[in-house]
């Protein structure tokens, strides 16, 4: 449920499950452009008062950008330097383990840049961490908070480290998850089901990681110097990337 209405005007750069879900989320209280790579993955984004277009330059008259394309600081730096960010607009990233103080240098326009991570699935998950870069100016991080207010998110400010403060928590107990798993022969079902029932979960790690993605996840674990399990590269090469694929842990 979103709060009051903002007048900011929103382009979200992406198509994957983030972008889908804040485009859906945003579009009941604010006007969304979704810029998807290309035709195909635009297929991917439905939803009342979503505009979607392959075209960059139709988000010039963006006042709020919100980056949240794959996680690899070399696509996201190519497409802040393609984006024609209007005069007084703010961009944030949804990245989950790059560096906000890089990404911010790298955008030219750190006074303006914030990152803005949310959690999937972003339509229930109620936590955004907010990380500000050392130039981030008040307009910017007010205008941030009162956006996550609007979409009824509740804004935590945290510090700019590898991970932020979920993730950092979270990736170990996941990565450890997966460890018990191959040492006793687990079953994956036997894992969730002891973290759920026994500790209060509602999802199990290995179903979660499934949900975030193995790749993703992966990807996190190595930007936050948390050492992956072979068993997720493992499922990674074999193509069973989790949820999105059909298949990692679990089949789908």
């Amino acid at each position: 449920m979103t709060g009051e209405s903002t007048r900011e005007r929103l382009g979200i750069l992406g198509t994957g499950a983030i972008a889908c879900g804040l485009a859906r989320l945003a579009a009941e209280s604010a006007d969304v452009v979704v810029w998807a790579r290309s035709e195909a993955s635009a297929g991917a984004v439905s939803g009342d008062g979503i505009r979607v277009t392959t075209d960059l330059s139709e988000l010039a008259d963006r006042t709020f950008i919100v980056e949240a394309v794959v996680e690899d600081k070399a696509a996201k730096v190519g497409l802040f330097r393609r984006l024609e960010l209007a005069d007084g607009a703010v961009l944030t990233t949804t990245t989950s383990s790059l560096s906000i103080e890089e990404l911010a240098a790298a955008s030219g326009h750190p006074e303006r840049f914030a990152g803005l991570h949310v959690f999937n699935p972003v339509e229930k998950m109620p936590l955004v961490e907010l990380v500000f870069p050392e130039a981030s100016s008040e307009d910017t991080r007010s205008r941030c908070e009162a956006l996550c207010e609007a979409w009824g998110k509740t804004a935590v400010d945290v510090p700019d480290t590898p991970g932020f403060v979920v993730n950092r928590l979270l990736f170990p107990l996941l990565f450890n998850a997966v460890d018990l798993l191959v040492e006793l022969d687990l079953k994956p079902e036997t894992v969730d089901a002891c973290m759920k029932l026994g500790a209060g979960h509602p999802m199990g790690p290995l179903r979660l990681l499934d949900l975030v993605g193995l790749d993703v996840s992966a990807s996190i674990g190595d930007q936050i110097g948390v050492p992956v399990p072979e068993r997720v590269r493992e499922l990674i090469v074999a193509g069973r990337l989790g949820k999105k694929s059909g298949a990692g842990f679990y089949d789908y």
